[in-house]
């Protein structure tokens, strides 16, 4: 007699693959969605006997569903203006904290909660490192990313300052140059700070630095000086930086402004020198500034989050973390466009993006669906008509199974 349940078996597989083409389908626009297609592998065999030359009669009793594999291939990139939107550009997931259990993604569709998480439109926070005073530290625990949305940043008092300048070595004695930089005290209040040369004798100017009248009413200390140039006009003195300059009594109720002036760059070169010329000041440093409002943040590639403020200023706050595993397919789909880690996939590697084989980030991008609509309907037809030709073979076996009965009445 025939055995329906070989049919039952290639229908039950094939409803399977139907399912899984559809459900590809239906995640064609979902973003960063990897397409899985449904594997079959042959069922036992009834041995039934041998041939006279010893070889094995065997009938086989159908099929079953091997395995849904996953295409972890790199879906397109698509651009958006949104910044809590990024793509990984690579191999590698997001790393969420999805209620307590921490879980993989691909997807990047992030936004903020209304206290400044980063989080998935599934609400579980994604997972990175916070920076301490600017910096990242990528050996501590990993933590939900949160972003300053209604921070304001405190106001910095100017600590150093320098001028890039050349003084005209044929001015002749008593000769002035002035250039001004604008200053910050403690409260943010801006000072237009003027340095005044005056040429003394050859290869010899004094200076003076003063502030605007009645923004300070204390005696200035250690103010004035002088510059002295070799005959190549390269500064000889003073040799150093000058520290301890300051303006007490500030009318503005700030702490006495007190700063040092950067003669020689980071590298011992000095920033003012002495030739023919017109005396010019190119360029100026200071870092202080005024207190100011959050406005954005941005990411780059190695996942640096940069927050920007109203005053100008930007802040590093944290860093994305991106964890890679041993065996992509070894990961259990667990919805929401997320992935648990098991025993098959190796535990999550977790680190910076760009490093140790991991993807770098995309700002305001998303990565599409990998699916492949051509592709899914010539499958689909596939699948349509196996189902059909096992519904067909059950049709016959209870034809045959009919006629069978016929012949004992």
């Amino acid at each position: 007699m025939p055995s329906f349940s070989i049919a039952l078996t290639g229908l039950e597989a094939n409803s399977i693959a139907l399912d899984t083409i559809g459900n590809n389908l239906a995640n064609l626009n979902t973003t960063a969605f990897k397409d899985q297609t449904t594997s079959f592998s042959d069922l036992f065999y009834q041995n039934i006997g041998s041939t006279g030359s010893g070889n094995a009669l065997q009938v086989g009793l159908g099929t079953q569903v091997s395995g849904t594999n996953t295409d972890f291939s790199q879906g397109s990139l698509s651009t958006t203006t949104n910044s809590t939107d990024m793509a990984l550009n690579g191999s590698g997931f997001f790393v969420v904290d999805q209620g307590g259990l921490e879980q993989l993604t691909r997807s990047g569709n992030f936004q903020l909660d209304q206290s400044g998480n980063l989080t998935t439109t599934a609400g579980a926070g994604v997972m990175g490192y916070a920076a301490a005073k600017g910096v990242v530290n990528t050996n501590t625990p990993l933590t939900t990313l949160q972003i300053p949305v209604d921070a304001t940043q405190a106001a910095q008092s100017t600590q150093n300052f320098g001028i890039t300048a050349n003084l005209d070595a044929a001015t002749a004695v008593g000769g002035t140059f002035s250039t001004t930089i604008t200053m910050y005290d403690s409260l943010g209040t801006s000072h237009a700070a003027t340095v005044n040369f005056t040429k003394t004798a050859d290869n010899t100017w004094s200076y003076a630095i003063s502030l605007p009248a009645g923004d300070a009413t204390g005696t200035p200390v250690n103010n004035t000086g002088t510059l002295t140039f070799n005959s190549s006009g390269a500064l000889l003195t003073p040799a150093a930086n000058v520290a301890g300059i300051s303006f007490p009594g500030m009318t503005d109720g700030a702490n006495d402004m007190t700063f040092k002036w950067d003669l020689y760059n980071s590298a011992g070169a000095p920033q003012i020198g002495q030739t023919v010329g017109t005396s010019t000041a190119t360029a100026s440093t200071q870092d202080g500034f005024a207190s100011g409002s959050y406005q954005s943040f941005s990411v780059n590639s190695a996942g640096l989050i940069t927050a920007s403020f109203s005053n100008g200023q930007t802040e590093t706050i944290g860093q994305i973390a991106v964890a890679s595993v041993t065996n992509e397919e070894g990961l259990t789909v667990v919805g929401e466009n997320n992935y648990q880690t098991t025993a098959a996939s190796g535990a999550a590697s977790v680190g910076a993006p760009g490093a140790g084989g991991r993807g770098s980030i995309e700002d305001d991008t998303l990565e599409q669906s990998n699916v492949d609509i051509s592709t899914e309907f010539a499958n689909l037809i596939v699948a349509q008509r196996a189902f059909e030709a096992n519904s067909k073979t059950v049709t016959t076996f209870d034809t045959v199974t009919q006629e069978t009965i016929n012949m004992i009445h």
